[in-house]
């Protein structure tokens, strides 16, 4: 690499005039922030620079690649299998989930929330994303209480995330 380009990629971002203006107006000179770094701000070494250090970090996978795609909050979906899946080590339990073709034509598994629920197949049902972190290849849930999947019944706590409508007061006599 010849001189000047080296010169240009090590130098700092920071263009400096070339030469001093013939009048300039005397300014208060203004103290420079302190640094808080104990070494000095380094450049890159010209082997660094050849070997290619200044390279983009990589993006970040997307939890839920289907709907960022489409860039859609929900999506509607047809249940084509319900079945169950054994969480990850350390858990112990029975997932309810379901495999679902989405309106996009994409088919993802999705976690069934709350206790007990009334998706078969050919339900439809509508998919948020959020994946269930101790169920592999799960990266979606069904919204309960839309559509063909009901909401958890007998629901105190969190009902809105269930899908429950506020239980009716008892009548007083």
């Amino acid at each position: 690499m010849s001189i000047p380009i080296l010169r240009q990629l090590l130098m700092p971002a920071v263009r400096l005039p070339l030469r001093p203006a013939a009048k300039a107006l005397k300014r208060p000179q203004i103290p420079q922030l302190r640094s808080f770094s104990s070494t000095n701000p380094q450049l890159a070494t010209i082997n660094q620079v050849v070997r290619g250090c200044r390279k983009a970090q990589r993006a970040r996978k997307a939890v839920s690649p289907a709907l960022r795609d489409v860039l859609a909050p929900e999506l509607k979906g047809v249940c084509l299998k319900v079945g169950i899946t054994k969480p990850k080590k350390p858990n112990s339990a029975e997932r309810k989930t379901a495999r679902v073709r989405l309106s996009t034509g994409r088919v993802v598994t999705a976690y069934i929330p709350g206790e007990g629920h009334n998706v078969q197949q050919h339900s439809v049902v509508l998919v948020r994303g959020g994946r269930s972190q101790d169920c592999p290849g799960v990266r979606y849930h069904l919204v309960r209480g839309a559509m063909d999947l009901g909401g958890v019944g007998n629901r105190a706590t969190s009902r809105s995330k269930y899908g429950t409508k506020k239980p009716k007061k008892a009548a007083a006599s």
